[in-house]
């Protein structure tokens, strides 16, 4: 069916030029994507968590976007129109705004949207029309797999989980573990799946398994549940809301062990929202804002300057993640949608502040995670 679409397109625009040649109009820039100084322009299009019980996702989203766009335009190989839609969390309104990005605003690739959940209802659609689609913060299993014009620059769970579990079981010499995952959201179940199979590698006794829903506030039957057990850390698949409220709620009932996190977790909202009861949390992360590293320190100062926090997991990744299809369309030359799928596919090496970035054969993410923990209130590496 996709080679279908791609032979229909392709007739009709050499219907359209042919008909352009015959009145005389013919323009080799007839798409204005590449400018005579040869810098190359594109609109592209933003689905993100805007509003809603996530909206700090999206805000750090769109922050560490913007930061980029004005860096890159300003650099002149590139100019970048970012076009920025809401989808509130929900699917439905996520695949209704990557249609609005894509038919009427014609964008040459689109960047979210932020949910896995979202994600695996628009990236489909996107990979049929031939639109290139970037993942900034998906990160369950199968996303990239999605088709042939879908990539992603956030670390899945499948690789962070483990290096979070075993350093934590390490550090703590564990040996029991309870789970927690929200069971309605495909993000949180990713985060289960690879926290059960990290335990079973490391032949941790798994004493229990809780679930919840998103948006549930009381989790004291699952908590209790879980002291009474006495496991040596728990393991907990949540977005940050529920995270930290679950966190909250733990520590209120005197259960003081370390709390294993994935990505979800990995927010500055985390602390906020616990206070004192966020520390002994741990996560992996490709970001770390105290990393000794120039380009780290310059990308924190800059965005301390215009936003006043400083930038987590969510607005580096679409920070690097813009500059990665900035990289394609320079290398592809123009606007054209399948030069910059074939452009993002040939990723390599790029410098960036979550480190050096390359994509494997099928559009995932290539690189190495660091753990942290919450500690005095804020986020340190564990070493």
């Amino acid at each position: 069916m996709k080679v279908i679409f791609r032979m229909f397109t392709a007739v009709i625009s050499v219907i359209v030029l042919l008909a352009l040649a015959a009145c005389g109009g013919g323009d080799s820039n007839a798409s204005g994507s590449s400018e005579d100084s040869g810098k190359v322009s594109a609109k592209i299009g933003v689905v993100t968590f805007g509003s809603g019980s996530g909206a700090a996702y999206g805000e750090a989203i769109t922050n560490g976007l913007k930061l980029a766009q004005s860096e890159i335009n300003g650099q002149g190989d590139v100019n970048i129109d970012l076009a920025i839609e809401d989808s509130a969390g929900e699917p439905d309104q996520a695949l209704s705004a990557a249609q609005k990005l894509m038919n009427s605003e014609n964008v040459t690739g689109i960047i979210g949207p932020t949910l896995s959940t979202e994600f695996e209802v628009v990236a489909p659609v996107a990979d049929q029309n031939g639109v290139p689609i970037l993942g900034t913060s998906t990160t369950a299993q199968g996303i990239p797999q999605i088709g042939e014009y879908v990539f992603r620059d956030s670390i899945p769970e499948s690789l962070a989980i483990p290096a979070s579990v075993e350093k934590a079981v390490e550090e703590y010499d564990a040996k029991k573990v309870a789970i927690m995952y929200g069971n309605d959201d495909v993000f949180t179940k990713a985060g289960y799946d690879s926290m059960k199979e990290a335990a079973e590698d490391l032949d941790l006794d798994i004493v229990t398994t809780q679930t919840f829903q998103k948006g549930q506030s009381d989790y004291k039957a699952q908590l209790t549940k879980i002291k009474q057990l006495k496991p040596d850390i728990i393991l907990c698949s949540a977005l940050y809301n529920e995270g930290a409220v679950i966190m909250k709620q733990a520590r209120s009932q005197g259960i003081d062990v370390p709390f294993v996190g994935g990505n979800g977790f990995n927010s500055p909202e985390v602390i906020d929202i616990a206070g004192d009861a966020g520390n002994g949390l741990i996560v992996a992360t490709p970001w770390f804002t105290g990393k000794d590293d120039e380009k780290v320190q310059d990308f924190v100062k800059a965005y301390k300057d215009e936003y006043g926090d400083e930038p987590d997991q969510f607005a580096a990744q679409a920070y690097d993640g813009l500059y990665i299809i900035a990289d394609a369309l320079k290398n592809a030359g123009d606007d054209d949608r399948d030069k910059l799928r074939d452009a993002l596919a040939e990723t390599k090496d790029i410098n960036g502040v979550l480190g050096n970035i390359s994509f494997d054969e099928d559009g995932d993410v290539v690189m190495d995670p660091v753990v942290l923990t919450i500690k005095d209130g804020k986020f340190q590496e564990m070493k």
